[in-house]
């Protein structure tokens, strides 16, 4: 296995997206924390994603994907029957776009707990990522969560994760608040939006100050949520939430704040009536945030980036934002 500076860990996933008056459908390769990956390496940085898939030819031309995109697949488990799918029509109306999940029994939702070495497979890396997507699959894959994330942690990685929801995902009996603390407790660096931190790890959120609407409240809220979830988890010092708002089909007003060392960054306001895909952009923020911590940026310079990488993937169609760190920059 190479070296790298970032792994990922997640389920690969394909997208379909049917465009039923032309009976055809696009397809991509995606799953939250491929996108990180596929991100970070457009940027230049060495990554690798870890997740499990089939041994098959339709298998390995998802890998060819992956790498395309700078992405080591090295460390990739394989077996099992079958990649899961998700469905997400293209339609008019993208704010209201359903997504339809078949992602029963995949390759990677049946990882056994006590079957993978976690050691050797993070060997050669600084910096684990993954998300809250993993453990809404069922209780073996919070087993799962927990084995690799002791592995990143005797290995000194520094660890990332993102509050992201699913709730058609966390259907077997638990709820992210009996899951997602524990986990938590592992991480340095923690993304989600203030909505994400009440629901997940029962960070109270300031309604009153939410109920307000003015972004003054918003910035107030996500203060006291960040210093809150710093408080609540001794090995987290950076938290990072973003604020997104549709009035429309493709409408979309986004900004995002990092809180580090008792101080509130806040990024650019972005707004567009032009949005082309809504998916990934929550990835291509986390990723930013990797990147910009793992080249030495100022906390600014910090949310700068990530909330730029985030608004750039809303013109890219499909999972993947493989937009130039260069233009990027040029956002900030």
């Amino acid at each position: 296995m190479q070296p790298v500076s970032v792994i990922t860990f997640g389920e690969i996933l394909f997208r379909l997206s049917p465009e039923w008056a032309n009976h055809r459908a696009a397809m991509y390769v995606g799953g939250a924390e491929a996108n990180v990956a596929a991100a970070l390496g457009t940027w230049g940085n060495t990554v690798a994603y870890i997740s499990k898939a089939p041994d098959n030819g339709l298998s390995r031309q998802a890998m060819a994907q992956l790498e395309a995109a700078g992405i080591a697949t090295d460390r990739m488990l394989w077996g099992g029957d079958r990649i899961g799918t998700y469905y997400l029509s293209q339609g008019a109306d993208l704010k209201h776009a359903e997504v339809v999940y078949d992602r029963k029994y995949s390759s990677f939702s049946e990882i056994q707990p006590g079957t993978v070495d976690w050691d050797a497979l993070l060997e050669g890396a600084n910096w684990f990522h993954w998300s809250a997507i993993s453990p809404a699959l069922n209780a073996n894959a919070v087993l799962i969560c927990r084995e690799v994330l002791e592995a990143a942690t005797r290995k000194g990685m520094t660890i990332s994760t993102d509050l992201n929801y699913r709730s058609k995902l966390w259907q077997y009996g638990q709820s992210p608040l009996d899951v997602m603390p524990a986990l938590t407790e592992y991480c340095h660096v923690i993304m989600g939006n203030i909505w994400a931190a009440d629901m997940m790890l029962g960070v109270p959120l300031n309604k009153d100050a939410v109920g307000e609407n003015s972004k003054e409240g918003y910035l107030q809220a996500a203060r006291e949520s960040a210093a809150a979830i710093i408080a609540r988890f001794p090995k987290c010092d950076r938290v990072a939430f973003t604020f997104r708002f549709s009035e429309g089909p493709t409408h979309n007003q986004y900004y995002a704040v990092y809180y580090t060392r008792g101080e509130l960054f806040v990024s650019r306001q972005y707004e567009t009536n032009d949005v082309v895909d809504r998916v990934g952009s929550g990835d291509s923020f986390m990723a930013g945030l990797i990147h910009a911590n793992l080249h030495g940026f100022t906390p600014q310079e910090v949310i700068g980036y990530a909330a730029a990488a985030a608004y750039t993937k809303l013109f890219r169609m499909g999972d993947f934002n493989l937009t130039p760190r260069e233009t990027i920059t040029q956002m900030m």
